[in-house]
């Protein structure tokens, strides 16, 4: 039997120190030591590192190592498919987080049963009982016959059974429910964790298994464990959603195999989660009632354009402090975006409480949204209608220049699938680009020249 080390893991970043101390000194933690027994390490006989069971790798010159097509497997879901890079890939590791109850284990349900229909699938449970997943998928109304289950928290007999029934795919659900019987820490601890998706990722790259596993989420919103674990995966993807709606957007964070930032569109139904082919209508559906400072914005995410309505309210503040709040948007951006307003267009708001929102809880992370947040607030200050048939999008610099952004002709083009007749966009996506007939291209190159389609266009009316 092997001897054991007393050792204090930080259960927020897993850092191991050999004395108890209130304050972690790699993350800086309060109160995050825990005292755990991991088995000792002896120079006569280390303990392996990085995948279990991996022989001694030889030197090999980059030239000679073979090239092979990495084989996709549709999992019935094409959002979901787009979110993986085209399908999931033989041989990766996804991690799945997410809220409780936002509907990890359903997703995964359904596109294991599509799955199971032409490769072999092994689905742990660690959370719920057979009869808990047979029910769920009796409810979704899902092809089950092919679906292998088990009901088990320790890794080691869950790796025993893998060797023994040899899956295509493996799904863990969860991984902070399984255990290592190497280790004294409970389950759900930063060492567990750790060494239990090790040997799984080991595992699952030694026999070119498909492997994903469920991740619980903190407080804060990130996938709970040690932050090795998200290092450890191919791909990342976080399930999320308001609770006030039935729609899930699933974002890839981390992506080996495809682009990250990319989006899948959900709705959860009472038969399960069901794709929506048309994002762009759900974040529209209410833009057809007029009011000031709403305009409508062409972004990107991922490998496909979006269009969502920004709203901005600005209104004069009798407090000493103007109050300046942004929901969907980065705050320093908008407070750019302010000052390069006022310079280069006069526009005084220093005196004004400026609100900006994304409309359905949706989060704008490119810059392609600053020319519609400058538009908005005009709209909003001069009480003052956009017309429904305007389209915006474009990046404004601190000199006040409109520069183009990614994806520019895909943008105008699904904005003129929408019905949009007008886009003001920046002139260096329009040089040599053929774009939809139908809608008119407004090219600028500085907010001056904004001001001025204002002026000649009359995009602005006022409100009645």
């Amino acid at each position: 039997m092997s001897k054991m080390k007393q050792v204090y893991v930080c259960q927020h970043c897993g850092a191991i120190h050999n004395k108890w101390a209130g304050q972690c000194g790699d993350c800086q933690e309060w109160n995050s030591l825990v005292e755990e027994l991991l088995p000792a390490v002896s120079k006569s006989s280390p303990r392996q590192q990085g995948y279990a069971g991996v022989s001694d790798s030889e030197v090999v010159s980059l030239a000679n190592v073979g090239l092979q097509e990495n084989m996709r497997l549709s999992t019935g879901f094409s959002e979901l498919d787009r979110v993986l890079g085209g399908g999931l890939t033989v041989g990766s590791v996804v991690l799945l987080g997410g809220a409780p109850g936002i509907g990890k284990s359903t997703l995964l349900l359904a596109a294991l049963c599509n799955l199971s229909q032409h490769q072999k699938v092994f689905y742990v449970t660690g959370e719920e009982s057979l009869q808990q997943v047979s029910l769920r998928a009796h409810r979704l109304g899902l092809s089950q016959h092919e679906l292998l289950l088990l009901a088990e928290t320790d890794v080691e007999k869950i790796l025993q059974k893998s060797k023994t029934l040899r899956p295509n795919i493996i799904v863990i659900d969860s991984i902070q429910t399984l255990f290592s019987a190497d280790l004294s820490a409970a389950p759900g601890s930063v060492s567990q964790v750790r060494e239990s998706a090790a040997k799984l990722v080991g595992y699952a790259k030694q026999n070119q298994v498909a492997l994903f596993l469920v991740g619980h989420v903190t407080k804060e919103g990130s996938i709970a464990g040690p932050r090795v674990l998200e290092h450890m995966v191919d791909c990342v993807l976080y399930f999320e959603g308001a609770n006030d709606s039935r729609f899930r957007i699933l974002r890839a964070i981390k992506n080996r195999f495809g682009a990250v930032n990319e989006l899948g569109v959900f709705a959860m139904m009472d038969t399960g989660l069901k794709e929506v082919s048309n994002p762009s209508a759900i974040f529209l559906a209410n833009h057809d009632i007029p009011s000031p400072g709403s305009v409508i914005m062409a972004t990107w995410e991922g490998s496909r354009p979006l269009l969502v309505e920004m709203q901005v309210l600005v209104d004069a503040s009798s407090a000493p402090n103007v109050r300046r709040v942004c929901v969907g948007i980065d705050n320093n951006r908008l407070l750019m975006l302010l000052a390069v307003l006022h310079k280069h267009l006069g526009v005084v708001l220093y005196d004004q409480d400026v609100y900006l929102n994304i409309v359905g809880g949706f989060r704008v992370s490119e810059t392609g949204a600053d020319l519609a947040a400058i538009l908005a607030a005009i709209s909003s200050l001069k009480n003052a209608i956009v017309s429904r048939e305007w389209i915006v999008f474009g990046e404004v610099g601190l000199s006040g220049e409109v520069r183009p952004v990614q994806g520019g002709q895909e943008r105008i083009k699904e904005a003129a699938k929408q019905g949009f007749k007008h886009a003001i966009v920046p002139k260096g996506n329009v040089a040599g680009a053929r774009f939809a007939e139908g809608i008119k291209i407004h090219a600028i190159s500085h907010l001056s020249e904004l001001q001025t389609i204002l002026h000649d266009e009359k995009i602005l009316t006022n409100q009645r």
